[in-house]
């Protein structure tokens, strides 16, 4: 155990082994929706789900070991939300038309650039050069993102043809479930209760196990049958990608392609990388999080060994801030995570607990999802996220605008990357027009033209 703590320099982060161990299995069970998330949505783009599950569990599991043990981050990977469903809906259905193979292909390729862009430094440069107020103002963003997506999947907030978004209904079994939790974990809060995460959680999936077994209609439920097939799915997209270089270049809008998956994973993951850092007081005096050269090493190989497996680009999990806010200071937290997410490929079963409730079938015919087992960790993170704001200086006009676009278009574009996008354009705008722009460094004058590109391609293909 000691060789376990000085190597994870766990003590001099001032945490302990059972402060990580809990945090790791907080961390999992806020992302292991992504288990039969992402299995069904490349489903929809022709994969085998059994395989895409494999190749979800897997990279996860891949990705994140390596965040923790050579990074030493409390961080973990699976494939993107958003990315996707990119691959889906953009580069196989109703888009471009490619092929399952093709599309792996193109996310191969961008995670072998990711790599290169890691390795070079290239990355430290990048991110030295975004000023702490616009940093302050992502990870601030992302936490009004992560609690958004936290009250949707609740079923507290949602869509709604007039207004877009509006109050769900609230005496919903599945929502009155959800709202349980929310009042659970911020009353546990408010006592400053050390694992209030963790047993918010663990209590909510109790709670609605009795209530199903009571006959309460759409309660969490055990899968006896789990996922079917994973063995024989997994032969058929290990190893797919290579099938479809020939494809992917057969056309000049390959270069967009791979631009797009690029671009998303690498500022996808900078912005995750920056919050959950700030939120572990893990930056240094130079505004850089440690290890972070190495994280970004992890996410790459992430996406490489995830597009070899079957799946879309792995990128970093905001959902790593419920770890961070039970108390996970070091990497041994994402080697759980790892250790988990291979364990699920057997037990995914008992994972179905925890994963959404079927309320439904919107007017597109896809099925309504509520998830009221882990939403309110997701909420109550974004809630403790936006402390970050205080931070900013609030008489800077350019940091305070640019800040407001960048939250806000994060919310409403529904993507951590688009609201990315729109501050760094704005940004040296807003410079510009100050008569300031000599304070403004040259590499983000060439990344808002980057993102303008990023927009023109995006819509262009």
């Amino acid at each position: 155990m000691e060789k376990i703590k000085k190597f994870f320099k766990v003590e001099q982060r001032g945490s302990t082994l059972t402060k990580e161990i809990l945090a790791g299995v907080t961390i999992f069970l806020a992302m292991a929706y992504i288990l039969p998330v992402n299995s069904f949505m490349l489903e929809a783009a022709g994969l085998p789900i059994g395989g895409v599950f494999f190749a979800t569990a897997v990279s996860a599991a891949i990705a994140t070991l390596i965040m923790g043990i050579f990074a030493n981050l409390p961080v973990a990977l699976a494939p993107g939300m958003g990315l996707n469903a990119f691959f889906t809906y953009t580069l196989v259905n109703f888009g471009l038309g490619y092929t399952p193979k093709a599309a792996l292909a193109a996310v191969l390729v961008s995670g072998i650039l990711f790599l290169i862009i890691s390795l070079t430094g290239l990355r430290k440069v990048i991110i030295n050069a975004i000023p702490k107020g616009l940093k302050l103002s992502v990870g601030a963003g992302i936490g009004f993102f992560i609690a958004f997506i936290g009250l949707k999947n609740a079923g507290i907030i949602v869509g709604d043809g007039a207004t877009f978004v509006t109050l769900g209904n609230l005496a919903h079994p599945t929502v009155l479930l959800g709202l349980f939790g929310l009042i659970l974990v911020v009353v546990l809060y408010a006592l400053k209760f050390r694992f209030a995460l963790i047993t918010a959680i663990v209590s909510t999936a109790v709670v609605g196990l009795i209530l199903g077994f009571l006959g309460v209609d759409m309660m969490p439920a055990y899968d006896a049958q789990g996922m079917s097939g994973v063995w024989t799915g997994a032969s058929e997209t290990v190893f797919a990608a290579f099938g479809g270089f020939k494809e992917l270049f057969s056309s000049w809008q390959a270069l967009a392609v791979i631009f797009s998956l690029l671009f998303v994973d690498f500022f996808d993951t900078a912005g995750t990388l920056m919050a959950v850092g700030n939120q572990a007081g893990l930056i240094n005096e130079e505004g850089v999080i440690e290890g972070g050269d190495n994280a970004l090493i992890a996410d790459s190989i992430g996406t490489i060994a995830g597009a070899m497996l079957g799946t879309s680009n792995v990128t970093s999990y905001i959902e790593s801030s419920t770890g961070i806010e039970q108390g996970a200071r070091t990497g041994l937290a994402s080697v759980v995570v790892a250790i988990l997410f291979i364990l699920s490929i057997f037990l995914y079963p008992v994972l179905s607990i925890f994963n959404g409730v079927v309320v439904g079938v919107n007017g597109f015919g896809d099925a309504i999802v509520y998830s009221p087992v882990t939403a309110m960790a997701l909420i109550m993170v974004g809630t403790l996220m936006f402390a970050q704001l205080k931070d900013i200086d609030w008489e800077d006009t350019a940091i305070v605008i640019t800040g407001f676009f960048t939250i806000i278009v994060m919310i409403l574009s529904y993507s951590i990357a688009t609201g990315i996008a729109v501050g760094f354009i704005f940004y040296p705008i807003i410079m510009l027009a100050q008569g300031k722009a000599k304070k403004v460094n040259p590499v983000m004058y060439g990344l808002a033209l980057l993102f303008v590109l990023y927009f023109v391609l995006h819509f262009a293909v």
